[in-house]
């Protein structure tokens, strides 16, 4: 069950925020960065407050300035989370936006890609995105994902885990805390053919990679010290 620190600091959503542009990935409203010619590409898929947020997008230009073509797609269908609506509770809004539809789409969005012409493809998911990309993680249709502060994961997610998979998680989270993250470490580390990287970041709290305070020095730098930690990755990966 979701808890209160999936809805901490909500963003300021804004449909002009990033460099980038918006366009429709066969029905599908998809916040789109970097050149279209890349062989690469990177698919973020975001938390409950959808792909909107100033900070996503901000990161998914960090990203696609690296050479990657990148999609945020909206898997809420316009519908994100709003901490506001008292009467349609994290529970209720779930029912209609479950991760195992995420994942039918996320799967979608990945035959979309790979028909353009593209020949690597990672994925990186935040808090409710990050149930979506450890399923992802399954198949051999993908070269690397990265879980940043994961919610709604089990240790049975990752005993089917193919692609090389990197897991970021919050010293302060209650939703995956670090005794959990560590559970996932070991089964990770039983499948020496999968390539793991496995961090806990100190005096941070879920959520902290996309809905950090601009104005708080600490707060960024921790933010960004894990986006380089996940661009690592996908250099080493998705190539």
């Amino acid at each position: 069950m979701a808890g209160t620190q999936c809805c901490e600091n909500p963003p300021a959503l804004s449909s002009s925020s990033g460099h980038g542009s918006v366009f429709e990935l066969r029905g599908l409203k998809t916040y789109v960065s970097g050149s279209s010619d890349s062989q690469k590409a990177i698919l973020l898929i975001s938390d409950i407050f959808g792909y909107e947020a100033p900070n996503l997008r901000k990161l998914a230009d960090k990203v696609a300035a690296e050479g990657y073509y990148v999609v945020v797609p909206d898997f809420f269908y316009g519908d994100p989370y709003n901490p506001e609506n008292m009467e349609r509770t994290m529970e209720v809004w779930l029912q209609s936006h479950g991760t195992d539809k995420g994942f039918e789409d996320a799967k979608q969005v990945i035959t979309i890609l790979k028909d353009k012409g593209i020949s690597a493809i990672g994925a990186a998911g935040f808090c409710w995105g990050g149930k979506v990309v450890v399923q992802l993680a399954t198949s051999e249709n993908i070269q690397a994902v990265v879980l940043l502060h994961p919610s709604f994961v089990s240790v049975d997610d990752f005993k089917e885990v193919k692609a090389p998979i990197a897991i970021l998680g919050a010293e302060i989270d209650h939703l995956t805390p670090p005794e959990l993250i560590m559970q996932f470490k070991e089964i990770l580390s039983s499948k020496p053919e999968v390539d793991s990287f496995v961090k806990i970041y100190p005096g941070v709290a879920h959520g902290w990679t996309v809905r950090y305070n601009e104005e708080d020095k600490k707060a960024v730098q921790s933010a960004e010290e894990a986006h380089q930690d996940m661009l690592n990755w996908f250099a080493k990966h998705v190539k």
